[in-house]
């Protein structure tokens, strides 16, 4: 067999494949698009989904691709064995009605056989039991004798994935050997020893599966195959592992240099080795493809794998910060297939270093107080971690579960996961509890929440702001009751309502709810459950009862600024994805009739010019007046449209996609303008983080935003009245006058300066001298607390062996600083303690080191017999330290 390096193996498949007739594509992000019910890219076919499934037109009936892949299923599995991965590159070729069985299996044998010069008498394929077929081609057109074509089961050699297209798949082996097998004389593929290594798989699919579990054939079948280019690496490189083919063994090598480890002298090194090279290969193209570490869905894994290889090297005694370091070389070593790597490279690096400087405090903490409690254990006799103890490490320190379980296996130790899981389901009746004591979304919605089946309500808020209704029911202090009389708070549901409820980040609506004896005023709207829409507020005049006829009226200019403020948002969303990178994800919002909040996945602060950017251009769709538009679609189909869908959002089967022109696609339940000229404006307000790897957003608009125009242009108008210039030159003349005062400062110091010299000289001929031992005790003026430190130690180096005493008055106070030289405070003076002493009997406070002391004091009228009186204390303390120097 020839030697192929990874790149040479994937330029090979993919240039083969060209040349039958198929369209190259590259790989996609790990990110799946637009399919909130995938974490990540696991399989090569993945992107497309919507092909096999009907939903899309692909771009050629015929497609080849390299793709990056990740799974997690097995993570506990990577490094303990040979060929267990997260992340890896699956190469593939697909046919969406084109070619089917007979051409598949001709090229995979043609490109094995003849590209890769794979001996044929060593090569074994599986059909599924049934099918004849696939069994029939491989032994014309391969030659295959009936023994080395093996029949396995449904659970081997079938694909399907619940209702939807299915079929039968045909794997390809290569027999290494009787010396890697079982020693059985009837092992062959499928027997689970190391002797046959499957390499590709041809997926037929041929049928639909419907609800009722029938297989019915389809008119337009399909090829989807996978080749793992890290395990044909392997075979071709002559390795027994995938870590050790080129694309892999680099890395690996970095992780031992950076650990001072050889690969291979050590098992249990080998294992980290490999689990710190897998992890980080996923990490970093993670990081390239937008996510960052958080504590759910995407976010988590990423999270995971990073803090996994954190740990793993500090087995291989790794105690300094290296992820970027290995991403550096994984880098290098796969930009040349992933050119976003080197695009992304300073992002990857970041989110790395934020991450392991993050766990490194977590770990260290968690780890020693996980080991005092195993200690504690074993001393009993025990062998059990209570779940308790690994729930105070999660919800306290943060230590992750999944490595509390981890070290406690490894210490001999099993975990109460029962115990942990009930600790933790405490602790979320106990957050239930206290949103039912502080907010009033506890209680009432618990009350109603039961009631869904009962209640339900039609919104119709978005055609309309004022609606007729009758009351269908009313509560107060969580009970069903009759009526609401004047000045009862409680709560009203309606048959008909067109007050928007709390959802999606957009806040509720308010307004009145009138009828012929009374008005309710809203103040709060949500759903607790099903279609049941409570409205929460106050009667504030007569009386509202079960079946009265009213008008629900919403605040109409409330109203419209929400939906000012929504519009933006998703305005704001594009634009922040078109300036800063398609990594950008929305991570919580907040649409209110004043301001609006956007939370999105980003690794650092905006500069001054991205945000510039960002609001200019969602300014100018606004100028452009744009219609905004809404349709309600099937799920699958509003997806298809390109419509943005937040991953771990429940969505129904059929959703509301709110569009502005071409520019904005989301799916959306909120409120919203007809045209984007109706937010008027759109102002930036601010930009911070909220946590690691999220920045947040603020914005106004619409009136909002004219206020602080006007508020902004108001102070400007001021400025310049205050330094009698035009407002277009105020920015010179504060720059002028901010030079000057710089200019001044300078001019300052250097008369400070002169000033602490002059003094310095001054106070050194008034020390007083015991014997080659120096000490001055003195008040000075005009000295801030830094001033008077620095005079200290021009002091110091004029006197040498001395006690410095001194204070410098200050309005009502003084500032005090205590010297002692490093042999007067190895004899036992202590300049911390005398500056204590000084301050503390006028009245302030101080402190410090033997060495150097500082503090304050506020009874300037006492300070001088204060000083004098410890100055002598020090003065006995001196001539004491002579009279037992020996004499000279």
């Amino acid at each position: 067999m020839p030697t192929l390096s990874g790149n040479e193996l994937r330029e090979k498949y993919l240039r083969f494949f060209q040349g039958k007739d198929h369209l190259r594509l590259p790989s996609a992000p790990l990110i799946p698009e637009n399919d909130p019910t995938l974490l990540f890219v696991g399989a090569g076919m993945v992107p497309f989904k919507p092909y096999f499934l009907g939903k899309a037109r692909p771009p050629h009936t015929r497609l080849t691709t390299c793709q990056r892949c990740l799974r997690t299923a097995d993570i506990d599995q990577v490094g303990h064995t040979a060929r267990h991965a997260t992340f890896f590159e699956m190469l593939g070729n697909f046919s969406f009605g084109d070619y089917f069985k007979e051409e598949a299996i001709t090229w995979a044998w043609e490109f094995v056989t003849e590209i890769l010069s794979l001996p044929k008498d060593r090569l074994w394929v599986t059909v599924y039991q049934d099918d004849d077929e696939a069994a029939a081609y491989w032994q014309r057109i391969a030659g295959l004798p009936n023994e080395r074509i093996v029949r396995l089961g449904k659970e081997d050699n079938f694909w399907e994935i619940g209702v939807g297209p299915c079929g039968p798949c045909s794997e390809i082996y290569l027999d290494r050997g009787p010396g890697k097998g079982c020693g059985r004389p009837d092992c062959k593929p499928g027997c689970g020893c190391d002797r046959f290594l499957e390499f590709w798989n041809l997926v037929f699919i041929q049928f639909f599966k419907n609800e009722a579990g029938e297989y019915l054939p389809l008119e337009r079948k399909g090829i989807d195959t996978g080749m793992g280019l890290e395990r044909m690496s392997a075979l071709l490189q002559g390795v027994e592992s995938i870590f050790d083919v080129d694309l892999v063994r680099p890395i690996l090598d970095q992780v031992a240099k950076i650990a001072g480890v050889r690969y291979g002298e050590d098992k249990n090194k080998d294992v980290s080795l490999r689990v710190v090279t897998d992890h980080l290969r996923g990490a970093t193209f993670l990081a390239a493809d937008g996510v960052l570490p958080g504590n759910e869905g995407r976010g988590y894994v990423l999270r995971r794998l990073i803090r996994r290889a954190i740990r793993h090297g500090r087995r291989l005694g790794i105690d300094k910060p290296f992820l970027d370091t290995v991403a550096a070389t994984i880098i290098s070593v796969m930009a040349g297939a992933y050119p976003e790597l080197n695009a992304n490279s300073a992002r990857i690096k970041e989110v790395l270093r934020a991450e392991e400087a993050r766990f490194r405090a977590t770990l260290d903490q968690g780890t020693q107080l996980l080991e005092q409690v195993l200690h504690r254990l074993k001393s009993q006799g025990r062998t059990v971690l209570p779940g308790e103890d690994a729930f105070r490490l999660y919800d306290t320190y943060g230590f992750p579960f999944e490595l509390t379980l981890e070290m406690a296996t490894e210490a001999g130790f099993t975990v109460d996961r029962a115990g942990f899981e009930a600790a933790m389901e405490r602790q979320r009746e106990r957050a239930r509890a206290t949103r039912g004591e502080t907010s009033y979304l506890g209680g009432e919605e618990d009350a109603w929440a039961h009631l869904a089946g009962r209640y339900s309500s039609r919104f119709v808020g978005y055609e309309m702001l004022s609606a007729a209704g009758r009351v269908a029911a009313l509560a107060r202090n969580g009970e069903l009751v009759d009526q609401l009389q004047a000045g009862e708070e409680g709560q009203v549901v309606l048959d008909v309502t067109p007050f928007y409820a709390e959802a999606g980040g957009q806040v509720a609506d308010t307004g009145t709810i009138t009828g012929a004896r009374g008005q309710f005023v809203v103040s709060q709207v949500y759903r607790p459950a099903g279609g049941l829409i409570v409205h929460s507020g106050k009667m504030v005049s007569g009386r509202l009862a079960v079946g009265d006829e009213v008008l629900a009226s919403v605040d109409s200019q409330e109203r419209g600024d929400t939906a000012r403020n929504h519009t933006a948002t998703h305005l704001l969303h594009k634009a922040l994805r078109v300036v800063l990178g398609d990594h950008v994800r929305q991570a919580g919002s907040l649409v209110a009739p004043d301001r609006l909040r956007f939370d999105f996945s980003h690794n650092r602060p905006l500069t001054r010019e991205e945000l510039e950017a960002i609001e200019d251009l969602v300014n100018i769709q606004v100028m452009a007046d744009i219609p905004v538009t809404t349709e309600v679609l099937p799920l699958e189909e509003a997806l298809k449209t390109g419509a943005m869908a937040l991953f771990g959002e429940k969505y129904g089967e059929e959703v509301r996609v709110v569009s502005v022109g071409d520019f904005s696609r989301e799916l959306c339940g909120g409120t919203h303008v007809q045209r984007t000229g109706e937010i008027g404006l759109f102002k930036i307000v601010g930009e911070e983080s909220t946590g690691a790897g999220v920045r947040r957003v603020e914005a106004v608009t619409g009136r909002a935003a004219l206020r602080l125009v006007a508020q902004r242009f108001a102070i400007l108008d001021r400025l310049a009245g205050l330094l009698e210039t035009r407002v277009d030159e105020v920015a010179g003349r504060v720059e002028r006058l901010l030079e000057q005062w710089r200019e001044l400062s300078r001019e300052r110091q250097v008369l400070l300066d002169k000033l602490a010299e002059k003094t310095a000289d001054e106070l050194a001929m008034k020390a007083r001298e015991f014997d080659g031992l120096k000490l001055l005790a003195t008040t000075v003026r005009g000295f801030d607390a830094d001033a008077l430190l620095a005079l200290t130690d021009r002091l110091q180096n004029r006197l040498g062996e001395a006690v410095l005493l001194l204070a410098s008055v200050d309005g009502q106070q003084a500032h005090l600083v205590a010297r002692v030289s490093r042999a007067l405070a190895a004899a036992g003076l202590d300049a911390g303690r005398l500056v204590r002493e000084i301050a503390e009997a006028a009245g302030g406070r101080g402190g410090g080191r033997r060495e150097l002391g500082r503090g304050a004091a506020r009874d300037i009228h006492a300070l001088p017999g204060v000083l004098t009186r410890v100055a002598e204390k020090v003065a006995a303390q001196l001539s004491s330290l002579n009279a037992s120097r020996p004499s000279r």
